[in-house]
């Protein structure tokens, strides 16, 4: 490919057109999908594509998305979608919030950036937000552009607190992919090929087991290997919506203060009414030292993470040097705009009883498939809108996951967990769009039982 900067002017005035249209004709749809196609494949990551339900099962029209509103979003040909996915937790209400859009358009208009020397007011409303939401003691916030610089910015807090170097995450975690957060991670396939991670020791142990914990740490103590923090999900997320046992965290909880550790909360996917609480650890009444959060905070419009502690761990972030951790452009007016606009929604509308209502509903129906499809379906986990379904195969997994995206819903089924897929529909999703994406999945399992016939 020859570079021409005046080439790249003319395309991306092409694209600023394009984007300055709500709708498209047929044929320019097209091309918006042949060239989305040309350029992840030249320029982006090929790979993307081989595992995209929206190209490998779309038929002759990859699916290219262009709008949506609440649970509902559609390509840019046109067809509809019930989104079961939510981005990941990131949709929590749902596509173009009104309140949301609302909010940034009207920042937009005054102030996108701070300047970085003056006090940009929504920093700190969003903070004392945070400081008045967040379980316990929790006062201090940072705030970032995503999940893993939330835990990246947790790990660093911990270690300058602590004046220590070694964690213990779970088997199976997801933390991020960044090399901090990387090193907490359980699972071998996005760490082995990265190689040396994190330099202090990162011991892994398996979720849920609270003696696990207490074992690890007293061994660690004899052995005098200094541990800075535990890290764990509430509910682990990208294992397939598992949920400890239920004395997991208070257990924890007690063992981290008995040996001097600090306790981190990796509420990125769990935060913000996600679970039927608006805390992970609300399930629980635990209160962490250092709680993470990000996805959802942006309301669905804005990139936004933030990593929140109580006042006496954070003066380390303060004194000597307040400049100790900074990002340029983390936590900008934009971003604070929606995470205000989101919180106020996720508040007056009491979304995460809405999730835990919706999704005992949902759990129910599901409960249901398990036992009609036991050939199929080996178990259903989590708790709200962050459920898991765990099949017999991955083969089993990628045939339920495709079969619902050809019938106008999406799923979460990944390149390294098939065999499990997550429904995190948005919570504002109605009973009516429900019951559609149930009834599809109903069609799509008797679908695949007859092949067992």
């Amino acid at each position: 490919m020859l570079k021409s900067l005046s080439s790249a002017e003319e395309y991306a005035n092409k694209w600023l057109n394009i984007i300055q249209k709500k709708k498209v004709q047929i044929d320019e749809a097209k091309w918006i999908i042949d060239e989305s196609k040309s350029n992840f494949a030249e320029h982006f990551n090929r790979g993307w594509l081989d595992y995209r339900k929206s190209v490998t099962e779309a038929g002759d029209w990859a699916a290219v998305e262009w709008t949506g509103k609440g649970a509902i979003f559609e390509d840019v040909l046109g067809r509809k979608y019930i989104d079961f996915l939510g981005g990941y937790g990131m949709m929590d209400l749902g596509w173009v919030h009104p309140d949301v859009v609302a909010a940034v358009s009207a920042q937009l208009e005054r102030s996108p950036m701070p300047s970085q020397e003056l006090i940009d007011p929504l920093r700190g409303v969003l903070a004392r937000l945070m400081a008045e939401i967040t379980p316990g003691d929790l006062k201090y916030s940072f705030f970032a552009a995503s999940g893993t610089e939330s835990i990246e910015g947790a790990i660093k807090l911990a270690k300058m607190y602590t004046h220590k170097n070694g964690f213990i995450a779970g088997i199976k975690a997801f933390h991020g992919k960044t090399m901090g957060s990387l090193s907490m991670m359980g699972k071998s396939d996005y760490r082995l090929p990265v190689g040396t991670l994190y330099g202090g020791p990162v011991y892994h142990v398996p979720f849920g087991d609270a003696d696990a914990v207490e074992h690890q740490l007293e061994i660690c103590q004899k052995v005098g290997i200094d541990i800075a923090a535990v890290l764990f999900e509430p509910i682990q997320g990208e294992a397939g919506a598992i949920v400890p046992p239920d004395d997991f965290w208070p257990r924890i909880r007690e063992v981290t203060r008995h040996y001097g550790v600090l306790l981190i909360a990796d509420e990125v996917q769990t935060g913000l009414g996600r679970t039927g609480k608006l805390w992970g650890v609300n399930h629980w009444n635990v209160v962490p030292d250092i709680l993470s959060v990000a996805k959802s905070l942006g309301g669905g419009v804005m990139p936004v993470s933030a990593f929140c502690a109580n006042e006496e761990i954070w003066q380390v972030m303060m004194s000597p040097n307040p400049f100790i951790h900074t990002t340029t452009t983390g936590g900008g007016a934009l971003a604070c705009s929606a995470a205000i606009a989101a919180i106020h929604v996720t508040l007056r509308d009491r979304l995460w009883e809405q999730a835990a209502a919706k999704g005992d509903y949902v759990m129910k129906h599901l409960k249901t498939f398990e036992t009609n499809y036991p050939q199929i379906i080996k178990a259903v986990t989590g708790k709200g809108l962050l459920i898991g379904m765990h099949f017999q195969n991955p083969e089993i997994g990628y045939k339920v996951a495709s079969g619902l995206f050809k019938r106008g819903v999406l799923v979460a089924g990944t390149l390294t967990s098939a065999q499990t897929i997550r429904i995190e529909p948005p919570l504002v999703i109605g009973y009516e769009e429900l019951d559609e994406g149930l009834n599809r999945l109903a069609d799509s399992l008797d679908e695949i039982s007859k092949t067992f016939a």
